[in-house]
């Protein structure tokens, strides 16, 4: 019964994410059409606030319905609703069997006496056995350039450290301390070191440190979701948007200055391919997409420059938090499972067993008449 509470959990949340990025998408349409799609910051705090909600959300139904509310109302009873008022144009037995796909899915992953079944956990496995390594060696590459870069300062639990391999300025974080990693090139540079030094600072006040930490550990679970990696996409779009903005708003910052310390980065990065070796987790000055695609910087370099007059939408931001948490939670509870045998469900296994045997009948009549025609023939 664990196993299968479990299962169900992680299916749960493959389907949150998937609802979830349609939700946001959806959202960001939204926003843009009145004039909060620029403000990447409180966009930014929502995201990842939705991130560790959804992350959460099947283990806290799961709690719910065991000790809670063991039966709350889901999807699948409510069509069964619907079907027996008759708004359902299907067969009860292909209703039925639709309806019943992710038990059987369950049932079959759990019992392994299907082929398939085997052939999927197996790949799966596979998947996610390989997606570990990775995040593995990630994690020992960005701890053997921590450890041959060098102390240059300290700045209370921040360690800015000083590296000859490096071609682009990057932030991590251990337990117990923060790091800010920095080409040894930036020295002949103070101004451009100083602006590295204030992106990667801000990075982790907006906690984006934390929340790559969190999706990389999900990564092996969730390799094969496509929601996964769209959400992961506008979680590290949106964070650069967002600490961008966050530094223009500062008096007296100089976004021309900002805006070619971008491009010196990005035209570093792209000389020197050790910058694709993956360190993680860890977020940098740029990444990939911007060394790879101009239009991508360009879009960066637009938002820096863009209008800074932002009204304070502060009550709006909240009541946008609560409804999405809401809805998050509703949808949670929506895909539970269905009581076992509910007065709707026995009733729609009533019609299901009389239109088989009205089939049998049929195929017996059919046969029983059959010599009849041929001797009347």
């Amino acid at each position: 019964m664990q196993a299968e509470a479990l299962l169900n959990a992680y299916i749960d949340l493959n389907l949150l994410l998937l609802v979830g990025a349609v939700i946001w998408l959806g959202l960001r349409r939204l926003l843009t059409r009145h004039g909060l799609g620029k403000a990447f910051l409180p966009q930014l705090k929502l995201l990842n606030r939705l991130t560790v909600l959804l992350v959460t959300a099947p283990l806290l139904a799961l709690g719910f319905t065991t000790w809670v509310f063991p039966h709350p109302p889901n999807i699948s009873d409510m069509l069964v609703s619907q079907f027996l008022q008759g708004n359902v144009s299907l067969s009860a037995t292909h209703f039925e069997t639709i309806i019943g796909l992710r038990e059987d899915l369950v049932r079959n992953l759990i019992t392994q006496q299907a082929g398939w079944a085997h052939a999927l956990v197996l790949l799966f496995s596979l998947g996610a056995a390989l997606c570990t390594l990775h995040v593995i060696t990630s994690v020992l590459r960005l701890r053997s350039c921590l450890r041959d870069a060098f102390l240059w300062k300290r700045i209370g639990p921040v360690e800015l450290l000083i590296s000859d391999t490096a071609t682009v300025a990057y932030s991590t974080r251990s337990l117990f301390r923060l790091y800010v990693v920095l080409p040894s090139a930036l020295l002949l540079d103070t101004r451009d070191l100083r602006l590295t030094i204030a992106h990667e600072l801000q990075h982790f006040r907006q906690r984006d440190i934390e929340c790559e930490f969190l999706l990389e550990t999900l990564r092996p679970l969730l390799f094969w979701n496509p929601a996964y990696f769209l959400w992961r996409s506008e979680v590290r779009t949106l964070r650069e948007y967002a600490c961008d903005q966050a530094l223009m708003a500062r008096p007296h910052f100089d976004a021309r200055a900002y805006c070619e310390c971008l491009i010196r980065a990005c035209a570093m990065a792209a000389k020197d391919r050790v910058f694709f070796s993956r360190r993680s987790p860890a977020v940098a000055l740029v990444d990939r997409r911007e060394t790879r695609r101009s239009a991508t910087l360009e879009q960066r370099i637009l938002a820096v420059t863009a209008k800074k007059d932002q009204p304070d939408y502060t009550i709006s931001w909240a009541l946008l938090s609560g409804l999405l948490v809401g809805a998050v939670m509703i949808s949670t509870l929506l895909m539970q499972r269905p009581s076992d045998w509910s007065h709707d469900r026995l009733m729609l296994s009533t019609i299901v067993n009389l239109e088989r045997m009205a089939s049998r009948n049929t195929a017996g009549l059919g046969t029983a008449h059959s010599p009849i025609q041929i001797t009347l023939e």
